[in-house]
């Protein structure tokens, strides 16, 4: 069966642009095709700085015939009905079908459709795509309606190894005839070239110079990176990221490696790490230690007849100039202390309703200390200056210049001053964890200056109602309520969240208790997705949080961990089935009555059998033996107390009926039945677990 080859050939995609596109091309195609009926076998999208690529096998020369049938009103129906369903098909009754049905003949609307062929299908598939592509961003060129990420330059389009015929009409302006031609690299190619099938394509363009696979030149940059590392006894620094966006910039990688000047290497090595990356797009080396080399790789996206030369030279020259205002920013900032700094905070504003950066400083200041008095090994006076240097850097030239180096530099310029190493830690860490996969401080001041900076940032915005929406978080609020719950968890920190909010409400303004229930809700729910990613079962997470008043994490998270043990225990999913039939039994007989429930007090002189009394006795010392347990925060032992009631339980069922004649003794067994719950439910709300 015959295949399609679609390029689309442009001036230079924005990197960071190309990824989305190969799949958003497939996805559009895929979606054109599932619409117009066409079948495929596999489809491939792939993506260079120039082209945009499409490859679908196995299509075949056009869609098979279709019926379409509906099924109308009674032959004996009103004509009226019969009317309007000829006016809705648009058939007259000649073009319907009669058919017996056990409801007697009826009519139906058979429509039968040729198959199109697929060539016309693939035409207007292109048309329906480029117009409604979803670049990002995208520009107009030559007065022309059209838009696109990058002036289009033609479209290669073969179907069955023919070019489709026609064209895409852009605009009144723009045509852009569908050929079997196609462009090789910008410099080292031999220009156009014919293509007449896939194969044909994939040689014709690794002749010219083109890689076309993002994954192969991902691959020959890293190999060609660790090469030329090697070749100086260094090693390459792990930069996946880096590797991607280069990736998006060069259609026949070159790797090459330059020397960075001595005069520069006394700057910090983030600095210089952060410069050759964000401005010229070069790899850092390091020695065998971990220690920043004093050479960089570049990848090039041709060859030269010096072998490199040239182009390593004018690299050094850029990285040279660069790399001197580094240097210039790096020595200004040091002389003047980090604290003299500070003031300047005043200028910068944090949020218009929530005052300058200065002023969140001393919010901070204010919670850190709170915070320190629960957090083991934090010092005092660390954490206070810890927290009034935190954003010092913020007004430093080098910030200003890499501003993804705050907390990094401050902590440079703390050491510098002679701060303690904590306080200088703490100022480098307290934006941490910015992420998942970000490492979570374990130094005693850092933690306590990280949660009071992530705790004022989330108590400010919820008491001026700026909370997340859907997908929208401009203010990256579940990201800092991420950090709060692994800042606690991680470290084990003993802490009443509900305390934690309402002391951070009052560095801010009055406490609002609605405000503060809502914004545990929000951690609730951040808890809940960091759970389920570790595997804990949602229903025992539901469960734990339904029975309320637990806002210590590190308690919640024992209490679930133990949960989920006890409910693994035969015990355990004994009494879980044996809550759900009290549960249901209670509910049932309530409705009947036309209460809400049944008080859990049970009548010790109309207890009748032995079975009830014996469960009584049970209940009476769990309910009492899991509140002490629970308060010493032995939870396994609490999960034990309720492993003690399976026998009592089992053998309540088994003898004794609950829906006595008796109308005293049926309430008052429904009352035994809801102690059951009630004496269960101190742990968790068992109603809340799945079976």
């Amino acid at each position: 069966m015959p295949d399609f080859l679609l390029e689309l050939f442009s001036e230079e995609i924005p990197a960071r642009m190309q990824a989305r596109a190969a799949e958003d091309l497939k996805r559009l195609f895929a979606d054109h095709f599932a619409a117009v009926g066409l079948t495929s076998g596999a489809m491939a999208a792939h993506v260079t700085p120039r082209r945009l690529v499409l490859h679908v096998e196995d299509l075949p020369a056009r869609t098979p015939d279709t019926t379409e049938e509906r099924k109308g009103p009674k032959v004996d129906a009103p004509q009226q009905a019969i009317d309007g369903f000829l006016k809705s098909t648009g058939l007259t009754l000649a073009d319907c079908e009669q058919r017996e049905t056990p409801k007697g003949p009826v009519w139906f609307a058979v429509t039968r459709k040729e198959g199109q062929p697929t060539a016309d299908l693939l035409v207007a598939g292109i048309d329906k795509v480029l117009r409604g592509f979803p670049w990002p961003k995208s520009m107009r060129w030559q007065e022309s309606a059209f838009r696109w990420v990058r002036p289009l330059h033609h479209i290669l389009a073969l179907f069955d190894g023919k070019p489709l015929a026609g064209a895409f009409e852009a605009d009144h302006k723009n045509r852009y005839i569908f050929s079997a031609m196609t462009h090789g690299h910008r410099f080292l190619g031999r220009g156009y070239f014919p293509v007449r099938d896939w194969a044909d394509y994939r040689r014709g363009l690794e002749a010219a110079h083109v890689v076309l696979d993002r994954e192969d030149r991902k691959r020959l940059i890293v190999e060609g990176a660790t090469e030329e590392a090697a070749r100086h006894g260094l090693v390459l620094r792990d930069d996946p990221g880096l590797v991607e966006e280069v990736a998006g910039l060069v259609e026949y990688p070159v790797v090459l490696s330059g020397r960075i000047d001595d005069a520069f290497m006394d700057v910090p090595k983030e600095v210089l790490v952060t410069s050759m990356r964000s401005h010229q797009r070069y790899f850092a080396l390091e020695t065998g230690n971990g220690d920043l080399a004093n050479r960089f790789v570049v990848v090039a996206n041709t060859t030269t007849r010096d072998g490199g030369a040239e182009v390593v030279a004018g690299n050094e020259r850029v990285l040279r100039a660069r790399l001197s205002d580094a240097k210039f920013f790096w020595d200004q900032d040091r002389q003047a202390s980090l604290a003299s700094k500070a003031p300047r905070l005043r200028q910068i504003t944090f949020h218009e309703k929530l005052g300058t950066m200065d002023e969140k400083v001393d919010r901070i200041q204010a919670l850190a200390v709170w915070l320190a008095r629960r957090v083991p090994g934090a010092d005092l006076d660390r954490v206070r200056s810890a927290a009034r240097l935190a954003k010092a850097d913020l007004v430093t030239g080098m910030v200003g210049e890499f501003p993804e180096l705050q907390g990094i530099m401050g902590r440079y310029y703390a050491l510098n001053d002679g701060e303690h190493a904590d306080v200088a830690e703490a100022v480098a860490e307290h934006y941490s964890p910015l992420g998942p996969n970000d490492a979570c401080p374990e130094r005693p001041v850092s933690v306590a200056v990280a949660l009071a900076d992530k705790l004022d940032t989330l108590t400010g915005f919820w008491s001026i109602g700026e909370k997340p929406t859907g997908s929208r978080d401009p203010y990256a609020l579940r990201r800092a309520a991420l950090g709060v719950i692994r800042l606690i968890l991680e470290n084990g920190i003993r802490l009443s969240l509900t305390e934690a909010i309402e002391q951070a409400q009052l560095q801010i303004g009055s406490p609002d208790a609605a405000v503060r229930r809502d914004l545990l809700d929000f951690f609730a729910d951040r808890l809940k997705v960091i759970l389920r990613e570790q595997g804990v079962r949602h229903d025992l997470i539901d469960a734990v949080f339904a029975a309320g008043g637990e806002d210590d994490l590190v308690r919640l998270l024992a209490k679930v961990e133990s949960l989920a043990a006890f409910l693994g225990s035969d015990d355990g999913a004994n009494l879980l089935t044996a809550y759900g039939r009290a549960a249901n039994i209670v509910r049932i007989e309530a409705r009947k009555d036309g209460v809400e429930g049944f008080a859990p007090e049970v009548d010790q002189q109309a207890l009748a059998e032995a079975e009830e009394k014996a469960l009584e006795a049970a209940l009476g010392k769990a309910l009492t033996a899991v509140g002490t347990h629970l308060a010493a925060e032995d939870f396994g032992a609490a999960m034990g107390d309720l492993a003690s009631l399976r026998q009592p339980v089992d053998a309540f069922f088994d003898r004794v009926t609950v829906n006595a004649d008796d109308a005293a003794l049926r309430r008052n067994r429904l009352a035994l039945l809801a102690k059951i719950a009630v004496t269960m439910n101190q742990i968790a709300d068992f109603s809340r677990v799945e079976a």
